[in-house]
């Protein structure tokens, strides 16, 4: 059983959206929390190449993931600029932000008993995310998949006040984890009900940036074409 998530091009593209969504907005005092952070790559990747003065505070539950992103946190004297913690947000009063950031746990499975348990996303694969969008942050970077009920995900945005004011979309490969037998399963079952988009191996992963600002553009319908266009 693998202990940390490995995707490098999944991991890779979270970083590519927090760089361009909000690090290189110029809005450097910004305080960051992030849900989920691993083993802490992405974010560090991100503060490597940009200058940022604010700091992002993590919470991450697999403690060999923690303990993984700490070593590299400390490796490259960036423990001023991001703190992660062994626990999960949702257990914690909810901190200060301007923006909440996560690649959350989005597979679909009848139950926790998959090859990384902590990658859970509900039934639909869609609780963890939904949940997120229920915290109040007036700003939310969260990654999509077409396959965990993503239109129940930007309902749930509507329905808390927040439009899409940009997002990219990446075509993803089944890997390791969305190939597991039961899990892929439960995503044929989804696709029945018009719960999850593919196409053949592929699937979209949006990067999806939420805000409630008024002024802001919505783009909700114009992501919705596209996560039902597999």
């Amino acid at each position: 059983m693998k202990e940390i998530f490995f995707c490098p091009e999944e991991s890779n593209f979270y970083s590519n959206c927090l760089e361009n969504f909000i690090l290189r907005k110029g809005e450097n005092s910004d305080f960051i929390v992030e849900f989920g952070s691993g083993d802490g790559s992405p974010v560090i990747n991100s503060l490597l190449r940009n200058k940022f003065d604010g700091i992002i505070h993590g919470f991450e539950l697999n403690t060999s993931a923690w303990k993984a992103a700490n070593l590299t946190i400390d490796e490259y004297n960036l423990t001023d600029k991001y703190v992660v913690n062994n626990s999960s947000l949702f257990a914690s009063p909810k901190p200060e932000a301007n923006y909440l950031i996560a690649n959350p746990p989005y597979l679909p499975a009848p139950d926790t008993d998959i090859y990384m348990p902590l990658l859970f996303g509900g039934e639909d694969g869609a609780t963890v995310t939904n949940e997120l969008l229920s915290l109040g942050y007036e700003n939310v970077l969260v990654l999509v998949s077409s396959f965990s009920n993503p239109i129940s995900t930007i309902k749930q945005a509507q329905e808390n006040g927040y439009s899409v004011s940009n997002f990219v979309v990446l075509p993803l490969k089944f890997g390791y984890y969305s190939s597991e037998e039961k899990v892929k399963k439960q995503i044929e079952e989804l696709r029945k009900n018009n719960m999850a988009f593919y196409s053949g191996d592929y699937y979209f992963l949006a990067g999806v940036l939420f805000q409630r600002a008024a002024s802001t553009i919505d783009l909700s319908k114009e992501l919705t074409q596209v996560m039902m266009s597999l």
